[in-house]
């Protein structure tokens, strides 16, 4: 990346821009996007709102909806390895523009993950937003290379924070132009997904999707973090994460500028005592044990909706909010286990049911191994069977139960009968 951007490889993300004038000078040059922003924000949000119980729930893959983030620079071989042993059907891979070098090792590195569904997120930097012909001509060569494993890709991620380039909406939907007439002109097999928002700051998501350029979404993607709430099941502003996914959800479906699926992208939890490893402060972060649940959690919730096609861990080797720490050795967290085990029981699964009875969640579905119901609770409650039931615990252990106490750590209940 070229100054004043600079990647931190701890992270794999940007560091703060330092340079204050220059932030100052740029969000100037971009005030009227940031005026449009907000004006398409007080018509489209409130109209979301009002249209949410309309919309009809999606059938989902769900050997594609456990998906995983994986990195090139992050033990390949024994990335490709746990990800079979996972049972991953779907993965991402980050192909960074200021990487255009190393395209050739991407592309043997999407080779190993061919028998599997990849998506390839594109990632932006200020030299490609600001050449647009650039852009174009290092695109070619990416569609034409990574285009023989990969139909979709996600162009940019993170757009609304300075530190990825942008600078406001409008400059994004100019770099994403240049990716839709290229793809009309000379790789119509492809899809393209954006715009990538982060966090829970969904005006710049109605300003993408609400606009008057000639572009379409095959689908949109978001990066939807909940980790500065705590449990996926805390609030903000009212909003839970399921009301999050149904706000997208109602945006796209006013939208004439975007397909119908829906994917995230990118969300996972910092771990404690990992700086500067560590995507964000020891604040935000959790222990080893809370990352696991919460992963577990926020997959099950995001499944019970019935309106997300994939999420995707970011990602699977990563010291600071990966499921493997690489700062010894590869070491497999508790977190690798408990994904294993989700794949185990619901790749593959149908839904049929899902409910919340005063804090006691409910997630049921015939799985390959049969019918089989996820319960979790955050005050632990006490369930008796009429005859015993098989139970698996969150992390793979398994034992036959006649009564439990269910608490914030899901379970897995296999009955004859209803529970």
């Amino acid at each position: 990346m070229q100054e004043p951007f600079k990647w931190d490889y701890n992270s794999d993300q940007p560091y703060q821009l330092k340079d204050r004038s220059y932030k100052k000078q740029m969000r100037k040059r971009v005030r009227f996007s940031i005026l449009k922003t907000a004006l398409i924000s007080l018509f489209v949000l409130p109209l979301s709102l009002l249209v949410r119980t309309f919309i009809r729930n999606r059938d989902i893959d769900s050997r594609k909806f456990f998906a995983m983030s994986v990195n090139l620079d992050r033990e390949p071989k024994e990335s490709i390895k746990m990800i079979q042993e996972l049972g991953v059907e779907s993965v991402l891979i980050r192909m960074p523009l200021w990487d255009m070098d190393r395209l050739s090792e991407y592309e043997k590195f999407c080779l190993e993950f061919s028998d599997r569904e990849i998506t390839v997120n594109i990632m932006q930097d200020r030299e490609h937003i600001e050449d647009l012909q650039l852009l174009r001509d290092d695109l070619s060569k990416i569609f034409n290379s990574l285009g023989k494993y990969s139909k979709r890709f996600q162009i940019a991620t993170t757009i609304n924070r300075a530190k990825w380039g942008f600078f406001g909406v409008d400059e994004y939907l100019g770099f994403y132009k240049t990716a839709y007439d290229l793809r009309g002109e000379k790789f119509k097999d492809l899809e393209l997904i954006g715009p990538s928002v982060i966090d829970f700051e969904f005006h710049f998501t109605a300003h993408a999707l609400f606009n008057m350029r000639k572009i379409f979404f095959d689908g949109l993607s978001a990066l939807l973090y909940v980790d500065r709430r705590g449990a996926p099941e805390n609030r903000q502003m009212g909003f839970s994460l399921l009301d999050k996914i149904r706000l997208q959800r109602s945006m796209m479906m006013l939208s004439p500028k975007v397909g119908d699926r829906f994917y995230i992208t990118e969300t996972n939890w910092p771990i404690s005592d990992t700086a500067p490893f560590a995507p964000t402060s020891e604040h935000e972060c959790v222990s080893e044990e809370e990352y696991g649940v919460f992963m577990l959690r926020y997959y099950l919730l995001a499944f019970a909706s019935r309106e997300v096609e994939s999420v995707f861990w970011h990602q699977l080797i990563a010291s600071g909010y990966g499921l493997v720490d690489a700062r010894d050795s590869l070491r497999k967290r508790l977190a690798y286990e408990v994904f294993k085990t989700m794949i185990k029981h619901l790749g593959g699964s149908d839904f049929i049911s899902f409910e919340n009875t005063r804090g006691l969640y409910t997630l049921t579905c015939n799985s390959d191994l049969g019918r089989v119901s996820v319960l979790w609770s955050m005050k632990g409650e006490k369930i008796s069977f009429s005859k015993p039931c098989v139970i698996y615990g969150f992390d793979g252990k398994k034992e036959l139960v006649s009564e439990i106490i269910v608490d914030e750590k899901p379970v897995y209940i296999y009955a004859k009968g209803d529970l």
